[in-house]
């Protein structure tokens, strides 16, 4: 059976977003300069994401930019 096709693989990762969530309300709410971190953290990724948007909205992918030869050597 392939590594990620068990049949809770599901319940295991929702599980663990949850033990994550919790970990990070009860660090923001713990310790106050967690607050900043999580805040600045947060921006950097909304300002990342929205350059690489616009990036690939703007510059998409042509065929001659996809290399099809993904395994050159036969490995």
């Amino acid at each position: 059976m392939p590594i990620g096709t068990e049949p809770n693989s599901f319940l295991r990762s929702g599980i663990a977003l949850a033990v994550v969530l919790v970990a990070i309300v009860l660090l923001v709410v713990l310790f106050p300069a967690y607050r900043w971190f999580l805040l600045i953290s947060i921006g950097i990724g909304i300002i990342v994401a929205v350059i690489l948007y616009f990036w690939n909205r703007w510059r998409p992918l042509k065929e001659e930019d996809v290399d099809h030869h993904k395994r050159p050597l036969g490995l």
